[in-house]
């Protein structure tokens, strides 16, 4: 394997919040295609704090590079595990004005902001907002879908309790169309992922599994990015149905 060059120095990831701020900036901000506004998603975020949330969402520019995601899956269908106060959703809902969105919430309290949210911003609508443990609700998903009562998800975004990601997972997978894509947010963990010390903390082992099983998986292509940023060190595991 060839190494790093000679003049190689460790990287200074204190830059990586600026980076996000001078991205962002110009990649969604300043774009004459940018939906929703940038006015609206400080707003939602304002109201999340206001609302007492933790300030768990995505960055902004994960939020953006979801929305490409949906634009690139063409995505008319969207299924979101993990509301909170609705930033990330938000961004799925400007990718096009035809989207329609199922997002699923665990706190009823983070659900009461994001329907807020939805209804000050006009998007309502378009997104149906169930409330429960997200098993329970995902399983009663799929009985709707099976007994065809909702068409195929063409994305699906999963950012919830990591002990259940692989069966967010499955289930995603038997909900979507070929093609679809499936991402599972958070699995790196600040490394956490690759730490021996950390094999029995449940989130950590949430991501190994779905990793694992994902990677085994004959109905998906699947990969690692990780990530740095605003949400300091972290990584999603993107995936497309076959």
């Amino acid at each position: 394997m060839v190494g790093p060059p000679a003049e190689w120095k460790p990287y200074d990831t204190s830059l990586a919040p600026a980076v996000d701020r001078y991205t962002f900036e110009h990649v969604f901000v300043k774009s004459p295609t940018a939906q929703p506004s940038a006015e609206v998603l400080a707003k939602a975020h304002q109201n999340q704090v206001e609302g007492g949330l933790p300030d768990i969402a995505v960055s902004a520019n994960q939020g953006r590079f979801l929305q490409v995601q949906a634009k690139i899956a063409n995505a008319k269908n969207i299924l979101e595990l993990g509301t909170l106060a609705g930033y990330s959703t938000l961004f799925f809902a400007g990718s096009s004005p035809d989207v329609k969105i199922t997002t699923i919430e665990y706190e009823p309290k983070h659900a009461k902001v994001a329907q807020a949210n939805f209804d000050q911003f006009g998007v309502a609508d378009r997104i149906d907002l169930r409330v429960g443990a997200g098993v329970d609700v995902h399983a009663k998903v799929y009985e709707e879908f099976q007994a065809g009562k909702r068409p195929e998800f063409d994305l699906t975004f999963i950012d919830a309790d990591k002990q259940s990601n692989w069966t967010y997972f499955d289930y995603a997978v038997k909900l979507s169309r070929p093609g679809a894509i499936i991402i599972v947010d958070n699995v790196v963990r600040r490394g956490g992922l690759a730490d021996p010390n950390l094999a029995e903390d449940e989130r950590v082992a949430g991501s190994r599994e779905v990793i694992e099983k994902a990677g085994a998986d004959p109905r998906v292509y699947a990969s690692v990015l990780q990530t740095v940023g605003d949400k300091s060190y972290d990584g999603m595991l993107i995936a497309v149905k076959l």
